[in-house]
């Protein structure tokens, strides 16, 4: 028994101790690593960025990925729904990832940070900190706490004042939406969804620090970053190294973006309407299928910003074609005779969908422009339903 409780606390004790980090050589370097985009996933479109800490004598090539989540942790997907997604710091072996990224034909640029070995061993220790399960895990935000905004972030940590991002060479005035939109020229349906779910917070205009949420904005930081060092401001890079050039590739978008899609079935809408109005038809599974998909997506709208932690989600001005409340009326138009209360509801809809595609360019909002197709529809099948309520009533009296 005796035995057995010293055990327990030499245990104990050894827990608690610090860890023992290995002590990095002066042949040791540090790289900020950028990685070029990857459309074929919207995930990757933006790229990538990690910190590789690379010491030949000790036999260390690490790369540290602030970008790693797991589908399996526990309520992966309501978590994500809710804006909980939880990322964590993962140690890889350097070859493997560059070989990886290489393979999706990205570029690799290497930016060798301005350290001594003193310097290189606090950073280095931080990392191995951070890497614990105890401290590997962070909420992921889109635009203020990603895989690029960590690599920034372990460096400020670790040398506070020491190390200063001077943003002056940002010479535009994106907004956060601007700055996406250039990603995702490749993949317009992408486009659409991040422009659809996310609300007026996205059309805020981006600091030079808020431009860091992109990596190749974070390789263009530490370009132009300094590092305190005697008494005197250096650079914070010493050289960049490209490990891999990309290889030029044909644009893989597709030619069949949601404005043409959109457009052809606002001019189907349209014929339908017409026909129906000329020989006085409500065809109601039309309006009950469109407004359904309506209804639900301005539901979805709203409680992405009312409901969940995505702070980017707030304030959606799309709500205005978009009103939750189609999908609950939509069993008032299965009804023989439609209320005249839901006729004036769509008349209501109709004059607010014309207010929208009136004031779309002025909007504080950035809309998507696929969506005029749609706001249009809303607009002539509102009034549409309104016309034929009003016109069976006259016809019932």
């Amino acid at each position: 028994m005796k035995n057995l409780i010293i055990s327990l606390v030499l245990i104990l004790a050894c827990t608690n101790l610090p860890a023992q980090h290995k002590q990095l050589s002066s042949e040791a370097t540090i790289h900020i690593i950028t990685v070029g985009p990857y459309q074929p996933e919207l995930y990757s479109a933006f790229g990538h960025s990690g910190i590789r800490v690379l010491d030949p004598v000790n036999r260390i090539d690490d790369f540290y990925n602030y970008g790693v989540f797991d589908f399996d942790q526990p309520n992966f997907y309501l978590n994500f729904a809710r804006g909980f997604l939880n990322y964590r710091l993962a140690v890889m072996d350097y070859r493997r990832v560059r070989n990886f990224y290489v393979s999706q034909n990205r570029y690799i640029h290497e930016q060798v940070l301005n350290f001594d070995q003193e310097e290189n061993q606090k950073l280095y220790e931080f990392l191995e900190w951070n890497a614990q399960p105890e401290n590997m895990y962070y909420y992921y935000d889109y635009f203020y706490d990603n895989c690029a905004t960590r690599v920034r972030d372990a460096v400020e940590q670790t040398f506070k004042d020491k190390v200063e991002f001077d943003g002056s060479y940002i010479d535009t005035d994106y907004t956060i939406r601007d700055l996406t939109d250039i990603y995702l020229q490749e993949q317009p349906w992408g486009d659409l969804g991040i422009d659809l779910c996310l609300g007026l917070p996205m059309d805020k205009k981006a600091t030079p620090y808020m431009y860091m949420f992109l990596p190749d904005y974070i390789e263009l930081a530490f370009d132009n970053a300094t590092i305190l060092k005697n008494g005197t401001k250096q650079p914070l890079i010493k050289r960049t190294i490209v490990a891999y050039e990309a290889k030029p590739e044909a644009s893989t978008a597709s030619a069949f973006t949601p404005l043409y899609a959109f457009s052809l079935l606002a001019l189907v809408m349209i014929f339908i309407t017409y026909r129906g109005y000329k020989k006085n038809q409500h065809k109601k599974w039309i309006d009950v299928s469109f407004f359904t998909v309506i209804g639900l997506l301005g539901w979805l709208l709203f409680l992405l910003w009312v409901a969940t932690d995505h702070n980017a989600a707030a304030t959606n001005f799309n709500l205005l074609w978009a009103l939750p409340f189609h999908f609950p009326l939509i069993f008032w138009l299965l009804k023989k005779d439609i209320p005249n209360w839901v006729a004036y509801f769509y008349l209501f809809t109709a004059a607010l969908s014309t207010l929208t595609i009136l004031l779309w360019a002025f909007l504080p909002q950035n809309l998507h422009n696929s969506l005029i197709p749609i706001t249009l529809i809303v607009l002539i099948r509102g009034l549409f339903i309104y016309h034929q309520v009003r016109n069976n009533e006259r016809n019932t009296n």
